[in-house]
């Protein structure tokens, strides 16, 4: 692959965009294969600094230090001004063109898609609005305790570059994709996964077309040879998908994968996920599970080994997980949550919630599927917070006024307030779950520390 990226920079300007976890390693891929006209950097972040060398680890797992002189550095609200000076920008995750990639006379292209483009028949890629961390993971360990050759990246936190030493021709390579590493991308994998695509990223996409359009890139570059497995809510529009599509569903019967209850059925595999053994809890997991039992009786998994896996697979932080009891109460973090149908799976998951902690950054979703179903759910408490709290807090007093008990309703201004006000309201026996349906963005640096802080809160750590 280094061949490859050796290729594009050699005797080009380059331009880094972003200079993250990402960018940083790809200046690391950089230096090792050298030879580039010019390597210029560009961030917002006016504070940033480069190092004067930086310790690279090439391919035969030596490590040298190697000299920054002569790297050239943007920085500030500007930075992104003069993207057409230069022959190649490698555009990081999240940072958003001023304009369509195609507009653009220099070549934009990512990590992602030099990475595919050398790795692709090797790669099994999954994306969805939610679910994507736990069946990439999950996806991960199965196929790693089944003896398969597999490592894993992409957004879960591992750049692409950064694993090009554990890859061998029969390497599998499971990669987490996001909407911002898929948006541009011009080569899909060889088997892909598109869970589900909930109304997410506005403030990005700016339209939900634009969203949807930047997770369709997994398959629309498919192979007729390829696999896509995929919900029927997000089925491709017939002409656009050139793979084999395999459906999943918990709805109809007549899909390839069919989730009814804990049961599992695809081709000849009839599956029961041995549910009381697992920690993945809720329907949606299973849903998810659904997916992974697919792509492994594919790639040859048999079921014995499967239930082992599944059954010593440890979930992912944040993700409705129980963090503890205090005072007869149990507390589920599931700072994860950031749509409404995460909000509402919490509740169906988890026995007797007591309440619930809803709110964050407001980026203008819709929440009215939210609203109408906390109408009908008897959790006692529904506490209300930031931005988003406050929204939903008066469009129930303001446009629903058959809201069932309004008085479950507490406004407070942040999670401090939160879970201050659930230690007092949760009935002893029953469950606070944080489930946000809410970005943390501005409030939080990301959920992560937003469910830190949470339980943190709960037992005054």
């Amino acid at each position: 692959m280094l061949s490859r990226l050796h290729e594009l920079i050699k005797a080009k300007n380059i331009l880094i965009l972003g200079f993250g976890r990402e960018g940083r390693s790809t200046l690391n891929r950089m230096l090792e294969v050298g030879d580039a006209a010019s390597i210029t950097i560009a961030d917002g972040n006016e504070a940033l600094t480069i190092p004067a060398a930086m310790e690279i680890t090439t391919l035969s797992g030596d490590r040298k230090s190697v000299s920054t002189e002569g790297i050239n550095l943007l920085t500030g609200a500007h930075y992104m001004d003069s993207l057409e000076d230069y022959d190649v920008v490698f555009k990081s995750p999240g940072v958003v063109l001023p304009k369509a990639a195609d507009d653009y006379t220099c070549l934009i292209t990512s990590q992602t898609e030099v990475f595919f483009e050398a790795y692709r028949e090797q790669i099994i890629g999954i994306t969805g609005t939610k679910g994507k961390s736990t069946t990439s993971t999950l996806l991960y360990h199965i196929l790693q305790e089944s003896g398969m050759d597999t490592v894993l990246a992409g957004n879960i936190g591992i750049p692409f570059f950064d694993i090009l030493e554990q890859i061998t021709p029969r390497t599998r390579i499971v990669c987490e994709l996001s909407c911002h590493q898929l948006e541009y991308i011009h080569v899909s994998p060889h088997i892909a996964i598109l869970l589900n695509i909930h109304e997410e990223h506005l403030d990005h996409y700016g339209t939900m077309e634009k969203y949807v359009h930047a997770k369709q890139q997994i398959y629309l570059h498919q192979k007729e040879q390829d696999l896509l497995f995929c919900g029927l809510d997000v089925l491709p529009a017939k002409g656009t998908c050139h793979s084999h599509i395999l459906t999943v569903s918990d709805r109809f019967a007549s899909c390839d994968v069919t989730l009814t209850g804990t049961r599992i059925r695809f081709e000849s595999g009839d599956y029961r996920i041995p549910a009381s053994e697992i920690r993945l809890l809720g329907h949606h997991n299973h849903l998810d599970i659904a997916f992974d039992y697919g792509v492994c009786h594919e790639l040859g998994v048999d079921d014995e080994s499967f239930t082992k896996a599944l059954i010593s697979y440890e979930p992912l932080p944040h993700r409705l997980r129980l963090i503890g009891s205090l005072d007869g109460v149990r507390y589920y973090d599931d700072s994860i949550s950031t749509i409404c149908d995460t909000a509402i799976q919490a509740l169906k998951s988890i026995p007797s919630p007591g309440s619930i902690l809803i709110g964050g950054m407001d980026r203008g979703i819709d929440y009215n599927e939210l609203i109408e179903y906390l109408s009908v759910d008897p959790v006692p408490h529904i506490i209300l917070m930031e931005a988003t709290g406050k929204r939903i807090y008066e469009e129930i007093k303001n446009s629903y006024p058959a809201f069932h008990d309004p008085d479950r309703l507490h406004l407070v201004e942040h999670l401090s307030d939160a879970v201050k006000l659930a230690k007092k309201v949760t009935p002893r026996g029953s469950a606070c779950i944080l489930s946000p349906a809410a970005a943390s963005y501005g409030i939080f640096k990301n959920f992560e520390e937003r469910g830190d802080a949470f339980r943190d809160l709960v037992f005054e750590l």
